[in-house]
């Protein structure tokens, strides 16, 4: 069975957040205190319009040497970013992170955030699916399941 992204791979909930106007160093804050990689950027009206990440944080501002408590986020983030919806499937999902370079997608219903995928959620479910599918073979082949 295919597993769907909300939610077999991750719950659907409120998403850390930033706006365009924050700082990049607001934002890492939020990251810290959070223990997260990513943050969705939104507008007033909680709509999606960008993701920032650490190594947008890393490439984009240490690297060039600006100021992160004077940098706005929307100098740095990723406009418009891909997103996935809730049901779509998690080989769909880690195929799109896998050619696109992505460790974070957001997870996004009529333009609202409701979850956040990391590449290690979904390499996790095809893991756990993997294992599932030879234990039925398993059962299969040497009977366990058929009474042999």
């Amino acid at each position: 069975m295919q597993q769907k992204i909300v939610p077999d791979i991750v719950e659907r909930r409120v998403i850390a957040s930033v706006t365009s106007d924050d700082t990049v160093f607001t934002a890492a804050s939020r990251m810290a205190e959070a223990n997260i990689a990513a943050l969705v950027v939104i507008e007033a009206d909680d709509k999606l319009i960008g993701i920032i990440t650490e190594r947008d944080m890393t490439q984009r501002v240490v690297a060039k040497g600006l100021d992160p408590n004077t940098t706005p986020v929307s100098d740095i983030m990723t406009k418009n970013p891909d997103t996935l919806s809730p049901d779509d499937s998690a080989g769909d999902a880690l195929e799109l992170m896998q050619t696109r370079k992505y460790r974070h997608l957001p997870v996004a219903e009529g333009g609202i955030c409701v979850g956040m995928v990391s590449i290690r959620d979904l390499y996790a479910a095809v893991k756990t699916a993997l294992e599932d599918d030879i234990h039925e073979t398993e059962a299969f082949v040497f009977g366990d399941r058929y009474g042999a």
